[in-house]
């Protein structure tokens, strides 16, 4: 299991949601670069940076910030929030990010998605974040009417090869991740699906594993030092 730890920014500071409100936001850790640094040290393979700002906006808000990030990180770095044109994914991509999380983009725009998967192939993970089983946009403060398995086995079509769910009503909740829907959508696709959201302790990571999910993305529980990244899969 590759624990991967999280950093959602909102105006240059870690912060973690609550359900996905923005209006619940609590600033978490160090300045973000002290973070990622930590992250680094304390065995991180893979760290996860979110422009919450731009996933509202629809628009890379922390590109500075980002490619200085990059530019610090001895590990692979994966971002998400406002990548909606080709030219952000270019930007990212030559700034050093690894892997381009795309979420409302993949369900607005079509056309955009298909070119980034054709010209950046592996670096770019579809991001579905569901409330009550239906895919939300922007920041999750749009809810579609799209059903996430569906939406799941269309990204496959178009050539995806990981996904990054999202139960939006688990994140930043520490009530466990949702285990179901996690299982459901891992069946229903061949993509390597990471798991988000929820996940609060050592105990939700083997059940993780024990249906067959090889990454994890964490957030509160690695602040709050309930899960650590060193010795994290024992």
């Amino acid at each position: 299991m590759v624990i991967i730890p999280a950093i959602d920014l909102i105006e240059g500071k870690c912060v973690r949601l609550y359900q996905g409100d923005f209006s619940k936001s609590t600033e978490v850790g160090s300045d973000p670069e002290s973070q990622l640094a930590e992250f680094i040290r304390d065995g991180a393979e893979l760290v996860h940076v979110v422009d919450l700002d731009g996933a509202r906006s629809g628009e890379s808000r922390q590109y500075q910030l980002i490619k200085k990030l990059c530019s610090q990180s001895t590990v692979p770095i994966e971002v998400g929030g406002g990548i909606r044109s080709m030219e952000t994914v270019k930007l990212l991509v030559d700034a050093g990010a690894s892997r381009l999380v795309l979420g409302t983009s993949a369900i607005e725009n079509e056309t955009f998605l298909k070119e980034a998967l054709k010209q950046y192939g592996d670096k770019i993970v579809i991001g579905i974040d569901a409330k009550n089983g239906k895919v939300a946009t922007r920041g999750w403060e749009t809810v579609s009417d799209i059903d996430y398995i569906q939406f799941a086995k269309k990204m496959e079509l178009y050539g995806a090869q990981t996904i990054v769910f999202t139960d939006i009503s688990k994140d930043g909740t520490m009530t466990g991740p949702n285990i179901t829907a996690l299982q459901e959508i891992s069946e229903a696709v061949s993509c390597s699906i990471v798991a988000s959201g929820g996940i609060r302790d050592n105990t939700d990571i083997a059940a993780l594993e024990k249906i067959g999910i090889q990454e994890a993305i964490v957030g509160k529980a690695i602040y709050d030092g309930k899960v650590r990244l060193k010795g994290a899969a024992k």
